[in-house]
């Protein structure tokens, strides 16, 4: 099977988890659906093409592998380095903030009236360094795996890794890979000599070297514009081809 190899590299990224009030959380891996939104950007897609996006999102299978990173002194390690970003924002007194708790932040005097600026804390990746590889199933249906090689080498629009604050430092487009399975696929694109390498591939790809199995709920209701769906995905550890792990 032939697979996209795709190059993650940004000073910041942001692979979103479940979010509670005012915490943007980030995973250590990207989602389902965070990938069906980077590809569709890159093709130009609109936000209204949403059975487009779900088949999309439908047909995607892929592996991921966090990359070694050079630091001082010639050491070569893999890191996964994050960072929280404070945000605050001033509301007016008809502005309204989501919460869990039922009933919206707001200055009108209701049971969550505050005085302060509205605060958030966003999680993100720094120095990410990343390979991903993606096949599409069925194979033979638009947009096919070409056509999003066309689109990451000239994206009909800038396309972000997580959110629109983290842009790519490097082309995404990778080459391309044969292979079974993902993490077959995984291990041709991990460089030589990296030793083990956290990854996370589909269940159905197998569970050799797999550390745990989890559900992972990164899908999303694009027709409703809700988060919603889990599948079971496998976290381990992928070394190069030709090595040991």
């Amino acid at each position: 099977m032939r697979w996209l190899h795709l190059r993650l590299r940004a000073p910041l990224a942001a692979f979103g988890g479940e979010a509670i009030d005012a915490r943007g959380v980030t995973r250590d891996f990207p989602g389902q659906s965070m990938l069906t939104g980077l590809i569709a950007n890159a093709l130009g897609w609109h936000r209204r093409l949403r059975e487009e996006h779900q088949r999309l999102q439908s047909r995607i299978v892929y592996g991921a592998v966090w990359e070694p990173v050079r630091r001082r002194r010639s050491r070569t390690e893999t890191v996964l380095s994050r960072m929280t970003d404070y945000q605050t924002v001033q509301l007016a007194k008809e502005d309204r903030a989501w919460t869990t708790r039922g009933t919206p932040a707001q200055r009108d005097g209701g049971p969550n009236t505050y005085v302060g600026a509205h605060q958030r804390w966003r999680d993100y990746h720094a120095d990410l360094r990343m390979s991903v590889v993606l096949r599409l199933d069925p194979v033979d249906e638009q947009p096919t795996l070409d056509d999003l090689e066309a689109a990451f080498v000239r994206p009909s629009r800038p396309i972000f890794i997580g959110r629109k604050s983290c842009l790519p430092a490097a082309p995404i487009f990778g080459g391309w890979v044969n292979a079974d399975t993902a993490p077959a696929a995984l291990r041709s694109v991990v460089p030589a000599g990296a030793g083990t390498l956290r990854a996370l591939w589909p269940e159905s790809d197998g569970t050799a070297n797999a550390d745990r199995t989890v559900y992972l709920a990164d899908e999303r209701n694009w027709m409703t514009g809700l988060h919603g769906g889990a599948r079971r995905v496998c976290e381990g550890r992928i070394a190069a081809e030709g090595t040991n792990g």
